[in-house]
């Protein structure tokens, strides 16, 4: 079957179009190869449903979240008010992103500088929303009956309080689930937020992620469902000494890769 081809905002706006939804793909899911595979089964969902979307293109910047949370003010106030600006000029309406992170961000803290009247969604809600409304069916397939635990991203969970959008997905898929000890706003942190991502590590017994990881193979899960990028490495990285040892390593994956799964397109 050909590819079908990712339509570019700027195109459809010139021609007089306007997409339902912004696809905006953020920086982890157009470079990152572990996170370029999370945007290409999103994208397979949006279009197997036949949803109205667009994508920036080279016109996308980096949100600035990781310059804020590191501290250059200087360096986000540009890269947002850029931007807004070209959001602005598109007359975007809705926004779907697989990155808690920038979810945060654009429906948070972009209205300061501008992105008013803007409906902000992550990809967990939309495809609970889609679930919800019958138009997206995913009966279980090769994950049916699968143990999966949940980790909870910190800027989707406590900073935003979407905890059930993901577990109603995961119950559509006809998965076991077991909850990790910590949990939905007890949840703990994957070990990458406030851009330790991009550190080198800190004085301690222990990394944050390797804690987590005990945590998940506590649970005896077959896969470890994230919706964030670098919850995803971060995980992948914490549970790499325990999958070595594994005949069948514990997975990790995104909503949207479980559901592309379980009806195998």
């Amino acid at each position: 079957m050909a590819k079908k081809i990712i339509p570019l905002l700027s195109e459809m706006f010139s021609s007089g179009n306007k997409p339902e939804y912004l696809f905006w793909v953020g920086c982890a899911g157009s470079f990152d190869d572990r996170a370029k595979k999370v945007t290409l089964a999103f994208v397979k969902i949006l279009q197997e449903l036949e949803i109205n979307f667009a994508v920036l293109g080279n016109e996308e910047k980096c949100t600035g979240d990781p310059a804020r949370r590191a501290g250059n003010e200087f360096l986000f106030q540009m890269t947002a008010q850029q931007n807004v600006m070209t959001l602005q000029m598109y007359e975007v309406k809705k926004i779907i992103t697989t990155c808690p992170h920038c979810f945060n961000i654009l429906k948070n803290e972009y209205p300061v500088l501008g992105l008013n009247q803007v409906e902000v969604i992550h990809h967990s809600e939309f495809l609970a929303h889609m679930i919800a409304t019958g138009k997206l069916k995913a009966s279980g397939g090769e994950l049916d009956g699968k143990k999966v635990t949940y980790h909870d991203s910190c800027f989707l969970g406590r900073a935003n309080q979407v905890y059930e959008a993901p577990r109603q997905v995961l119950e559509e898929l006809h998965v076991q689930v077991h909850e990790m000890q910590r949990a939905k706003s007890q949840g703990l942190c994957c070990g990458a937020g406030g851009a330790q991502m991009f550190k080198e590590d800190e004085k301690g017994d222990k990394r944050i992620n390797t804690e987590r990881a005990e945590e998940v193979i506590e649970t005896q899960a077959d896969i470890v469902a994230a919706n964030c990028p670098f919850c995803i490495t971060m995980l992948q990285d914490g549970l790499k000494s325990e999958n070595d040892k594994r005949t069948q390593p514990i997975m990790v994956l995104d909503l949207s890769e479980m559901i592309v799964q379980s009806n195998k397109w």
